[in-house]
């Protein structure tokens, strides 16, 4: 790989003046410049001969400039990103020769190039560029169904670059299982959005562990409860089966009693201590384990342990335990000074600890703002001390109290607290555990703290007039969640959201994929000024195969990129729109399956383009398993 100044000290040895590099924008892709040089869905009329200088004349404008892509230059100047440069002499550039260019007009109109091949270099030379291109996609665009069989009859070919298969053959949604199933032990990146049963199963009980943990290590795993228990049970290693059943309770899964026994019974049982749903029965056992780590760890149950273990733990041995027992103690019972005096470490005592009411007063009065800090979130804090941390003149500590549980409406709406509307915000667990109590939300949907209207927001469901409510809420970060989340959400507030939101790392289809998302009428918008509502015309029932060809000319890539989505693209305009100037409308043409069998078939032998090919589901299910064959032979060849 080459760097950006190499590329600038290699042009002016070619006798050309590097003016500046030109990034993606409106302008023919060089990607397109490249598969055109290889012969791939390239138009007729192209010369195959020497680049003599009355092209490069051609080529050049008034002041001698063109644009110009060096191969494997891919840093800065880049094969996939045009330099503009100045040629002044009048014979011919030296570019000819490795390691291969291609050069555009700056009117778009001449394409010259030259770039290695199996039989020597390939040359390219074409005037009437975007004419030819047309020309090109229309031919492309009436293959019959004759010329498709005997083009996939032909692929894979010779494997150009079997490996990109590997990466992206297994996103491609025409793989029937069977093919996912062996792919299995070729590459195993496609497991992180994989949702198939079948072969979810398949992958949990691979013998290969990165295999087996490829399903459960993603952001939003598709396990199943019953897969989730066959993968901790098939893991060997002890410390990695309780990292997998930790996993599965932050999922939900509830573990069978046997399971917790065996974990318990292994080499990591402190770890498989902590987890949340270990049944009440194995308490005893840990409140008196000869390791202090279990024993401290047992004090978290503190209200399922009888009390003579409590006892027991309080007097223990170990100051871990002993302080660990103190603290669950004293959850319930008033922690007196000489108590707090003693704990090595007091923030955890602040936060969680009923304290008795004269070290709590001296304590909110405390002139350290570090320990009223830790005081304000604290549960078991009285009436009267929140009241008086409530005019702290510390502006976090007065949002700390703001957000409190046990503040109403009207005492939270005289703390003076500071919040920032334009920061992350996170669901409070309070409220998200008032969810399915209707008249709290109620309650909690009119409160003058946005954090807390957002977080009612979050609800999977709600009351038609608190939905109402939050569809009007001033705040648009709680409309925003109302659509995310609440499947309740209006139709008219999730057309408004629309305008401003296409989806969030979270939640990446929303609004768009809320079933209360509208459809009908949408296709008054096909002339919007804004293109987020021209991209929403294709989506109403009553569009046309004459509406999608005439989005796929918008002036707007993402207008464009939703109609190379379509499946009522024409093959013509599918090829059109792989020489789009945006990555992400070509990306969406090579996808689409009216794509013509010839080009879909040179796109999986170019290196640009073969991993996002390889998932078009146009591509017959016997020749997938040809390709997968292909790319599990190469990928065998480099272990």
């Amino acid at each position: 790989m080459q760097h950006r100044e190499e590329l600038h000290e290699l042009l002016p040895c070619a006798g050309l003046t590097v003016v500046e590099d030109m990034r993606p924008g409106s302008l023919f892709p060089p990607e397109a410049g490249w598969r055109i040089a290889r012969g791939i869905a390239a138009p007729d009329g192209a010369v195959r001969e020497a680049l003599d200088a009355a092209w490069w004349r051609r080529l050049a404008d008034a002041d001698g400039e063109f644009l110009v892509a060096v191969l494997g230059h891919r840093i800065g100047g880049n094969d996939s990103w045009w330099t503009r440069v100045r040629y002044a002499g009048g014979g011919v550039p030296g570019l000819t020769g490795d390691p291969g260019f291609v050069a555009l007009s700056l009117d778009g109109q001449v394409l010259l190039a030259e770039v290695p091949g199996s039989d020597g270099p390939r040359v390219t030379a074409l005037d009437r560029l975007p004419e030819r291109l047309e020309e090109a996609a229309e031919a492309a665009g009436r293959e019959t169904e004759v010329e498709r069989a005997e083009v996939w009859a032909a692929v894979p070919g010779r494997p150009a670059w079997p490996l990109h298969w590997a990466e992206g053959i297994g996103s491609n949604p025409a793989a029937p299982d069977e093919l996912l199933i062996r792919l299995l032990d070729v590459e195993t990146g496609f497991l992180h959005g994989c949702d198939r049963p079948a072969v979810l199963d398949a992958a949990v009980a691979h013998p290969d562990p990165r295999v087996r943990s490829g399903p459960a290590d993603t952001f939003r795993p598709k396990l199943t409860s019953d897969q989730w228990v066959r993968l901790v049970r098939a893991e060997p290693s002890p410390s990695r089966r309780v990292l997998w059943a930790e996993h599965a309770c932050a999922w939900g899964v509830e573990l069978p009693g046997d399971l917790y026994d065996d974990l318990l019974a292994g080499p990591s049982r402190a770890q498989a201590a902590e987890l949340p749903g270990l049944p009440a029965h194995h308490l005893p056992s840990l409140a008196a384990d000869a390791d202090p780590r279990v024993r401290a760890t047992a004090c978290a149950r503190w209200e399922d342990l009888a009390a003579p273990l409590r006892a027991r733990l309080l007097a223990d041995t170990d100051d871990t335990v002993r302080t660990a027992a103190l603290l669950a103690h004293h959850t319930g019972v008033p922690m007196p000074r000489e108590v707090f005096a003693a704990l090595p470490a007091p923030r955890r005592a602040l936060e969680q600890c009923r304290l008795s009411p004269e070290l709590e007063m001296e304590l909110v009065r405390d002139g350290d703002a570090e320990v009223r800090r830790a005081l304000a979130a604290n549960p078991r804090l009285s009436a009267h001390s929140v009241a008086v941390l409530a005019e702290d003149p510390y502006d976090d500590i007065r949002s700390a109290v703001a957000l409190r549980p046990d503040l109403d409406e009207e005492q939270r709406a005289e703390v003076r607290y500071d919040f920032d509307p334009t920061s992350m915000s996170r669901t409070l667990p309070w409220v998200e555990g008032l969810h399915g109590d209707a008249d709290a939300m109620r309650r909690l949907a009119v409160s003058s703290h946005p954090l807390i209207r957002r977080s009612v927001a979050r609800a999977r469901h709600l009351p038609p007039d608190v939905v109402e409510r939050l569809a009007r809420d001033e705040d648009r970060t709680v409309r925003l969640f109302l659509a995310e989340s609440c499947d309740d959400a209006p139709a008219e507030m999730l057309l408004e959201v629309w305008r401003w939101w296409d989806g969030s790392f979270t939640h990446p289809d929303r609004p768009r994929s809320h079933p209360n998302f509208p459809l009908t009428g949408l296709l008054r918008y096909a002339d919007d000024p804004g293109e987020r509502m021209r991209r929403l015309a294709l989506d109403d029932p009553e569009s046309t195969p004459a509406d999608v060809a005439r989005l796929a000319r918008d002036p707007e890539a993402e207008v464009r990129r939703r109609a190379a989505e379509d499946t009522r693209l024409s093959p013509a305009d599918a090829v059109r729109l792989l020489n789009d100037p945006a990555a992400h409308v070509r990306g969406a043409a090579m996808r689409n399956l009216r794509l013509p069998a010839r080009v879909l078939a040179g796109l999986l032998h170019d290196r640009d383009t073969a991993c996002a090919a390889v998932t078009n589901p146009a591509i017959p299910v016997p020749v997938l398993h040809r390709i997968l064959a292909a790319a599990a032979a190469a990928v065998a060849a480099r272990r």
